[in-house]
């Protein structure tokens, strides 16, 4: 046996570990091995099945860089005979020897990362000092814990950036094997988003857009700072000044129109008014301006209907309707109610018994409680000895003056009670007015009569008297064709005036003169008393032209009648018109075709014929 000591072999091969223990047996002896090969040739033999199993190994793993064994050339007397004298020099040998160590560590080295490869529960080996050096390691086919997982099961997310915590904590499997695995994996990092440019943004400041002004449109323009402005001294007081100049100049005004009303001055304001100057009107108006192109109505004549702004898109006219919300009319919160119940004279008294019944029944619980004293006994003459039996028997007299004196009493007190619960004269004119008020606010009605022939005084002063106390105002104008009666108020007394006018007041018939009676006086034998009272009988003798008008044929007739917003006039007055048009002053323009209205208006009878 050699006194050199056996180099380790590590995790080598068994086989060539074999060998070599038998080789170095052999050459300890000095004979040659049983193949009859000598030492050199024995190791050049090795040296070449080393470098073909290096080979191999890089080309199944070709991330691995292991350095090219290249055996040193054996010397010609190796070659030429077989040497049969003593062992080589120790040099060589242990030149030798530290490169088979070294080839050895290299692949030994090389499976350990290919198991761990394999097998991720295995520990990791210290990482070099060079970073981002490492190489991408295949698994190896093989069997047992060097067989590959299926490609589902391989964890192919890139690898985390580790931090200084993270490096030495236990190493995660590639895989989630189960949910507890999957909670407690570690959560990678979000991807950095790209930041917007600043041509998208168009609420960036012209600093941050300074190159995309060309390229965005409908950017908006950098905001320009306002300067503090402030109000001089004495603005809102010079308005103020204006405004109360203004509100005085117009309360003047109503002054002026209501005292001119009074006096009876209003043809001469309408004549002023006519004679104002009024500006002259738009060219085109606010409802027409948005269906015309070039706003103006000459584009109807020139440019045709068709091309009116009226089918198209921008056009103010849709296919929409907009219904207006409904307003309640005046009249109808004066509706009456449901009227109730019609009863008759049975039912009537037996509904009034049973609520006498009820309030009578009342006042004696309120007795009993003692809530009121009980009323006195109710004596009369008629049961005087029922009510007082003992007191009427011992003084007759007496209590006979008693009775009397509470009836008495009695009477006084109702009469009185009557007294104070009648009105006063002024409060009957008050409450008759509130009443006109009060039919007023249920809505105002007008009312117009054409009059064939209103010469007769009595029939004058039917039609202004009762006018006035219905509390209705108008006008009526006398012409030599016809007359015309304009009446305006509550619908109660344009009723009441409507019956006056067409049923009771006879238009044929000619009143009486005031003072005369058709009483034939006896001549006596003083003639001249006779002729005297004759003469005061008839005070008033018509005339030759009163007689000279005929009411034969006269009539009256109901023109137009309807719902008016507001008095027109302030008073009942009549008015001489000899001509149409000073009847058209006299009602003014708004009313002028009332005038109209009654001077074509024709009664039936005359349309048929």
């Amino acid at each position: 046996m050699s006194d050199r000591k056996r180099v380790h072999e590590g995790n080598g091969d068994g086989s060539v570990a074999k060998k070599l223990r038998s080789d170095s047996a052999t050459s300890s002896n000095g004979t040659p091995g049983p193949s009859g090969m000598s030492k050199e040739a024995l190791i050049a033999q090795k040296r070449a099945e080393v470098a073909a199993k290096i080979a191999a190994m890089k080309k199944s793993v070709p991330g691995v860089s292991m350095p090219a064994f290249t055996p040193p050339a054996p010397s010609p007397a190796a070659t030429s005979t077989p040497s049969k004298g003593p062992s080589p020099s120790p040099a060589v040998s242990d030149d030798l020897a530290r490169r088979v160590a070294e080839a050895k560590r290299k692949v030994a080295e090389a499976q350990s990362k290919l198991a761990v490869k394999d097998n991720p529960y295995m520990s990791m080996p210290a990482p070099s000092g060079k970073k981002n050096n490492r190489p991408v390691e295949t698994p190896q086919q093989g069997a047992g814990l060097k067989m590959t997982a299926h490609p589902l099961l391989l964890d192919t997310t890139p690898a985390a950036p580790q931090s200084k915590k993270d490096r030495y904590k236990p190493m995660q499997p590639k895989f989630a094997s189960i949910r507890a695995n999957v909670r407690t994996a570690p959560t990678p990092p979000p991807a950095p988003s790209p930041a917007p440019t600043p041509k998208e943004n168009p609420y960036a400041a012209a600093s941050a857009s300074a190159g995309a002004d060309a390229g965005f449109e409908g950017a908006p323009r950098e905001r320009v700072g306002r300067s503090m402005k402030f109000n001089p001294k004495g603005k809102y007081v010079s308005m103020g000044n204006q405004m109360r100049q203004e509100a005085q100049l117009e309360a003047l005004k109503q002054r002026i129109a209501e005292s001119a009303r009074k006096a009876g001055l209003d043809s001469e304001f309408d004549t002023l008014e006519k004679n104002i100057r009024r500006e002259p009107p738009p060219d085109v108006e606010w409802w027409d301006a948005a269906l015309l192109p070039n706003k103006t109505y000459e584009d109807v004549l020139n440019l045709g209907v068709a091309s009116l702004n009226i089918r198209s898109e921008n056009s103010p006219i849709t296919i929409y309707v907009q219904h207006p919300i409904p307003i309640p009319a005046a009249s109808d919160k004066n509706k009456p109610g449901a009227k109730p119940l019609m009863l008759t004279k049975k039912e009537q008294k037996k509904m009034r018994k049973q609520r006498r019944q009820a309030e009578l029944q009342d006042k004696r619980d309120r007795i009993r409680m003692g809530l009121i004293p009980p009323d006195a006994p109710k004596v009369r003459l008629a049961n005087l000895m029922k009510v007082l039996t003992s007191d009427a028997v011992q003084d007759p007299t007496r209590v006979e003056a008693r009775v009397r004196r509470e009836v008495a009493m009695r009477k006084h007190g109702h009469e009185k009670m009557n007294a104070e619960r009648k009105l006063t004269d002024e409060e009957r004119r008050e409450k008759i007015e509130t009443k006109k008020v009060e039919e007023e606010k249920k809505g105002l009605f007008g009312a117009v009569f054409k009059v064939k022939t209103l010469s007769d005084p009595a029939h004058r002063f039917k039609v202004r008297k009762n006018a006035e106390q219905m509390n209705l105002t108008g006008l009526v104008i006398f012409n030599p064709g016809f007359s015309m009666v304009l009446v305006e108020g509550a619908a109660k007394f344009i009723r009441n005036y409507k019956r006056l006018m067409l049923n009771r007041i006879a238009w044929t018939e000619a009143a009486h003169a005031r003072g005369e009676e058709e009483v034939e006086l006896a001549e006596g034998a003083d003639g001249a008393a006779g002729e005297g009272a004759a003469g005061k009988g008839k005070e008033k003798a018509p005339t030759e032209e009163e007689d000279a008008v005929s009411l034969e044929n006269n009539r009256c007739d109901l023109v137009w009648e309807g719902p008016i917003r507001d008095r027109s006039f302030t008073n009942f007055r009549p008015k001489s018109c000899p001509t149409d048009s000073t009847a058209r002053e006299a009602l003014g323009s708004k009313l002028t075709g009332y005038w109209d209205m009654a001077k074509n208006w024709k009664p039936e009878e005359e349309t048929l014929f």
